[in-house]
């Protein structure tokens, strides 16, 4: 990691201009071409924080400002441009917190501000995250017309016993509600669930699955439960599924999708053919990403560096610090002996694997660089590699974490 100065006169902060100069100043690397690019953009709120969840969301209490971020979002959206000028946009996500919870109505200018600002691609995939208990039959008419075409519902389960358990504030009707509008509206959507979840039975992860599949959606996220530091779950563990029953509900997931016709191609994802995640593709396949929003993340790739940048997390503190034109709370580039550890990171979560000129294309580094852990993994048979393919075998699937901490520098 590079801490990166940024270009100031006195003690002001760098102007947008200034900064996307000292970007492009030479360096460490040699990128021949620059990496396809999406927009990610945060809304920080929810209902209530699921004691699971690790994400930055922050419980409505009394309504949140939506004028006032909706307004936050373009002027940081402005002040990113120079960082991006003339690079098209193919996908762009719009996570959170719970962003259903916004307004049609500020759906409508926020999608309206990014295609004033941005160059989009004709067919660029719009995703929205939405969560049961918000879903309204008009709003999400209005956000289909306002340019969404894919939802991403975060079910989770369709049980009413293990929802209650993961702190939802829907109920096993509202979850098949909720899917029964997104058909309705969109062609493209995902459904969210869990599995391993405190006192799960094989069977009832089992049906959970068969449920979501007979609505037939175009992609499913099916994730472990994990307990993640610092969330209610990590303080007061619940009990969950053994490591052997949790691998049989695994084992039984991928038969179950896979008769279904949905292809396994990243660790938590399954899709019918050519409904892979696009905008999840690009992280994977280390692309770039500009993130706007409060705590977001973004990864810019220019001639010679990536760089990567976090807003601020608090909501408020992040509309406070972009009125000053300093809502960037974390710059660094990175540097050029931890990129192969970057690149395999997100890539061997493709269960696919990559095409090896990739590498050289998105770290600017031939494949030397990684030689040795490659040999290493290759050995332990973690790895299957030839002149046109790098993919974990089912063993390194089955050891991700130890496939690719290999690649630490």
């Amino acid at each position: 990691m590079i801490p990166i100065k940024p270009v100031t006169s006195g003690k002001s902060p760098a102007t947008p201009v200034e900064a996307a100069s000292a970007f492009l100043k030479p360096g460490a690397l040699h990128l021949t071409a620059l990496p396809p690019l999406s927009l990610y953009v945060h809304f920080p709120w929810c209902v209530r924080k699921c004691p699971y969840c690790d994400f930055n969301s922050h419980e409505v209490k009394n309504g949140f400002p939506e004028e006032e971020y909706l307004a936050a979002l373009r002027s940081d959206l402005e002040s990113a441009l120079p960082l991006i000028w003339g690079r098209k946009v193919y996908t762009i996500f719009i996570g959170g917190g719970t962003p259903s919870l916004m307004s049609a109505a500020g759906l409508d200018r926020m999608m309206s501000d990014i295609r004033t600002l941005l160059p989009l691609d004709g067919a660029a995939e719009i995703t929205m995250e939405a969560n049961p208990g918000t879903f309204e039959a008009e709003k999400f008419k209005s956000y289909r017309a306002s340019g969404i075409n894919r939802l991403s519902i975060g079910i989770q389960s369709f049980n009413a016993h293990h929802l209650q358990a993961l702190g939802r504030i829907h109920d096993e009707r509202e979850a098949r509600r909720a899917v029964e509008i997104a058909q309705a509206n969109f062609d493209n959507f995902n459904l969210d669930l869990m599995y391993a979840l405190p006192s799960q039975t094989l069977a009832e992860a089992r049906e959970d699955v068969s449920t979501a599949i007979g609505f037939a959606p175009p992609h499913l996220s099916l994730y472990h439960l994990t307990l993640e530091p610092n969330t209610y779950f990590a303080k007061y563990p619940p009990v969950v599924p053994d490591d052997d029953t949790s691998a049989e509900m695994q084992d039984l997931i991928q038969q179950i999708t896979s008769e279904a016709g949905y292809r396994h191609y990243e660790v938590s994802a399954y899709a019918k053919p050519h409904r892979q995640a696009r905008h999840n593709l690009n992280y994977w396949e280390f692309g770039d990403y500009i993130g706007i929003g409060a705590g977001a993340h973004s990864k810019l790739s220019f001639p010679h560096r990536v760089v990567r940048q976090m807003r601020y997390k608090q909501p408020k503190t992040y509309m406070e610090q972009l009125k000053l034109g300093s809502q960037i709370q974390e710059e660094f580039e990175i540097a050029r002996g931890d990129l192969g550890f970057e690149f395999m990171l997100n890539a061997l979560r493709l269960t696919g694997g990559f095409d090896p000129n990739l590498f050289a294309e998105r770290t600017g580094l031939t494949l030397n660089a990684i030689e040795k852990p490659l040999n290493e993994a290759e050995t332990k048979g973690l790895l299957y590699r030839d002149y046109k393919l790098i993919r974990p075998t089912e063993l390194g699937q089955r050891f991700l974490n130890d496939l690719q901490q290999m690649f630490l520098n």
